[in-house]
């Protein structure tokens, strides 16, 4: 678990309403550190257990939204859009999910150097765009030296395949509108929000400014980061909004997880059914129960596993693949 000050100071502001939070102290959750994305094939591997392990039965995908898991089963999510089908993180990642009948899709926000919120998974930007050949000097190419002029001339395509070639690094704006105009929700991680100070009020006021505060919470839209601090944050700034917390915590630490945290995600090879249950008998901050949303399966076999220890989400590469396995 990240560690976190001992006092934070932050402002909100939704519609004519002034929220004010004052510094709080937040309690050590037991020295943890949130894992390392990966997409290993193993379930069942987590360290420690809760007692009662009810197992569940597997279920097909295509809730509404990222409620509890139902008769439906868990809910698919595209992992930074469709980013099988098309380069991660791009409009047409984006796109790609919804033709392939997908209404939620994961992306990571970061923060340019003149202060525009941009999508981007890893923190420098040569993996997946052209960067390096573009300004060859200006190594190791952060995102947080960049402007937002800068990266818009980025090619974010054509590493994935010649046809999205052209394809630009989109802004959170950029994002929102498409999805919206397609009817599609969004799972929005803060990627090292450590490196933004003030990132989470930004972020809401982006939301906020194109129409995605409101509503019953987690309908539309749910807000994660492996940073337990800035769950913590956005959840104080807007109590409203759902909020995940991406790794897996140790049992006797999730109750805290449970005031600030609606979902515990973890990599999916760190799951059992005693796990899953666990999570899903504690109330988050919405008071419902906590879900669980593994990540990243790309395989059938392994997303009926998953399915079966009761996750109430999986969150794909290929949603279309897990989303056909899990309707058998």
């Amino acid at each position: 678990m990240p560690k976190r000050s001992a006092a934070r100071r932050a402002g909100w502001v939704l519609g004519l309403a002034a929220l004010a939070i004052a510094p709080f102290a937040a309690p050590s959750l037991g020295g943890q550190a949130a894992p390392a994305r990966d997409a290993s094939p193993e379930l069942g591997s987590a360290a420690a257990e809760f007692a009662a392990p009810p197992a569940a039965s597997p279920g097909r995908a295509g809730a509404a939204g990222p409620r509890a898991r139902d008769a439906a089963g868990p809910l698919v999510v595209g992992h930074r859009g469709a980013s099988g089908h098309a380069p991660e993180n791009t409009l047409a990642a984006a796109e790609a999910a919804a033709d392939l009948g997908i209404a939620w899709v994961e992306t990571d926000v970061q923060r340019t150097a003149d202060g525009a919120l941009i999508l981007m998974h890893d923190t420098t930007l040569e993996r997946t765009t052209d960067v390096e050949e573009r300004y060859p000097g200006r190594a190791p190419w952060n995102v947080s030296d960049f402007t937002a002029a800068e990266i818009a001339t980025l090619d974010a395509g054509s590493w994935f395949g010649a046809e999205f070639a052209g394809e630009r690094v989109p802004t959170l704006g950029d994002w929102l509108a498409g999805l919206r105009s397609r009817g599609q929700s969004l799972l929005l991680e803060l990627k090292s929000p450590e490196l933004y100070p003030g990132i989470e009020a930004e972020v809401l006021a982006e939301l906020e400014r194109l129409g995605w505060l409101g509503g019953e919470p987690g309908e539309r839209l749910v807000i994660q980061s492996f940073d337990a601090e800035a769950v913590r944050t956005v959840h104080a700034l807007a109590p409203g909004v759902e909020t995940g917390f991406i790794g897996a915590p140790d049992p006797a630490d999730v109750a805290e997880y449970a005031e600030f945290a609606d979902e515990i995600n973890p990599r999916y090879r760190d799951l059992t059914a005693a796990y899953v249950a666990g999570i899903q008998a504690h109330t988050g901050p919405q008071g419902r129960p906590l879900k669980v949303y593994a990540w990243t399966i790309d395989d059938g076999p392994a997303a009926v596993a998953a399915a079966g220890l009761g996750v109430d989400g999986i969150i794909s590469d290929v949603p279309d693949v897990v989303r056909d396995a899990l309707a058998g």
